[in-house]
């Protein structure tokens, strides 16, 4: 049974706008084209529109604009390359602000007029509509979110390792880092909802595996002060910590437990940071002792993909700084972009056209240090993860300290989900 973060209250709400969503005109008139490519929701002769439903005022402002603006750059680029099918591409995107309600009214807003979604920041919130996107909608939604409550949907597509092996490969590197060892204590800090739970999933199995003791302490997206939090661990007598939140809230918990000396090393998710941390007062300790987990090399690597893309970011944003966003925006257009190419291909660019194209898809993003695979709808498209520090030396803020792989442990629990 998948879990739902807002309970009865948005529940209730998804039900009410389940109803809204059939209403008259729905999008563009399915049909065929001069060259026989049958078309439907957000496809004319000359474009093809595509959604973003992102946060650039809420818990994940920073992660929202660069993922957009990463968007909107794949769309620059391949309107200036000629357009896909002969069409160019339109990103129509709104901001929800992390907030629920909007984040719903937004989707019912754009869903009948948009081919899918290249966005959706927020794993509840696209929980929250997997029902509709399943039944009736249709739609390709690749999220930013890595929720496995959201794997075995056609539509709803996990681009990277979910939250819970994703949280094994980083007790797995604290195992073979030898900073915490059979017998020892484990914090994790971790989001009420989707995020969180699953990651938590993922230490419990994780620390089952290797003989160590999880401490829990839940938190909600609006707690910024980890004070309680650290004071908790430590007198726990925890070796070390998992964060499964936002940027602010790692802040807060390596800037706490630096200052009360508590020093142990500290894990975070790949939403966990964000590279304007460094110019905060927790800038010296997240360099010291915390390390990121990610489906991709960071924007600041060396290899070619990473390479390429922050120089073609930074011309087209010079006031903005790198960060993983941008890849992870990135790569989202280009596998939809790639499904886009292959449908064109079979001469479908109707919704369920793009799904079958996308079932298709493996071996992308090698650029990025890891292939993905997108056959398998119960699948996340890879199991790998990179782990990465802060270094406020290297452009985007991270560096590579274990290139990707997957756990046994990872490779075991992903074989039982």
């Amino acid at each position: 049974m998948k879990m739902r973060v807002y309970g009865a209250v948005l529940a209730a709400l998804t039900l009410t706008l389940v109803g809204c969503s059939e209403k008259a005109g729905k999008g563009d008139a399915a049909g065929t084209d001069k060259s026989g490519v049958k078309t439907g929701e957000g496809v004319t002769d000359s474009k093809i529109t595509l959604g973003a439903l992102t946060d650039m005022t809420g818990v994940y402002a920073s992660l929202g604009k660069s993922v957009t603006q990463a968007q909107q750059l794949w769309v620059k680029e391949t309107n200036a390359a000629g357009g896909i099918c002969d069409r160019q591409i339109e990103l129509t995107v709104r901001d929800h602000g992390y907030d629920p309600q909007k984040a719903i009214a937004a989707y019912t807003e754009l869903e009948p007029d948009v081919l899918g979604f290249a966005q959706f920041i927020g794993s509840p919130f696209v929980a929250a509509v997997e029902q509709r996107i399943d039944g009736q909608d249709k739609g390709i939604v690749l999220p930013q979110a890595w929720s496995a409550n959201l794997l075995g949907s056609k539509y709803v597509r996990v681009i990277g390792a979910t939250y819970d092996v994703e949280t094994i490969n980083l007790v797995d590197f604290l195992l073979d880092e030898k900073r915490v060892a059979k017998g020892d204590k484990i914090g994790h800090v971790y989001f009420e909802g989707d995020y969180g739970e699953n990651a938590l999933a993922g230490s419990k199995y994780a620390a089952k595996e290797a003989g160590l003791t999880v401490v829990e302490q839940k938190i909600k997206p609006t707690d910024n002060d980890m004070t309680a939090q650290v004071s908790a661990l430590k007198q726990a007598g925890v070796k070390a910590i998992v964060i499964s939140a936002g940027p602010r809230q790692a802040a807060s918990l390596v800037g706490v437990a630096a200052a009360t000396g508590f020093n142990v090393p500290v894990v975070g998710n790949n939403s966990a940071y964000a590279p304007q941390l460094l110019a905060t007062q927790a800038g010296p300790a997240l360099q010291k002792d915390y390390y990121i987990g990610s489906s991709t090399l960071p924007i600041g690597d060396a290899a070619a993909g990473p390479s390429k893309l922050s120089k073609a970011y930074a011309a087209q944003y010079p006031k903005d700084g790198l960060d993983n966003g941008v890849v992870a925006g990135y790569n989202a257009a280009a596998v939809f972009g790639e499904a886009l190419k292959k449908a064109c291909e079979s001469k479908d660019l109707t919704r369920e056209g793009v799904d079958k194209a996308l079932l298709t898809i493996k071996g992308f993003g090698s650029d990025f240090g890891i292939s993905h695979d997108f056959t398998d709808p119960a699948a996340p498209s890879t199991n790998q993860t990179v782990i990465m520090k802060p270094d406020a030396k290297t452009p985007g803020g991270l560096k590579v300290v274990r290139p990707a792989e997957v756990s046994p442990a990872a490779e075991g629990f992903a074989s039982k989900s």
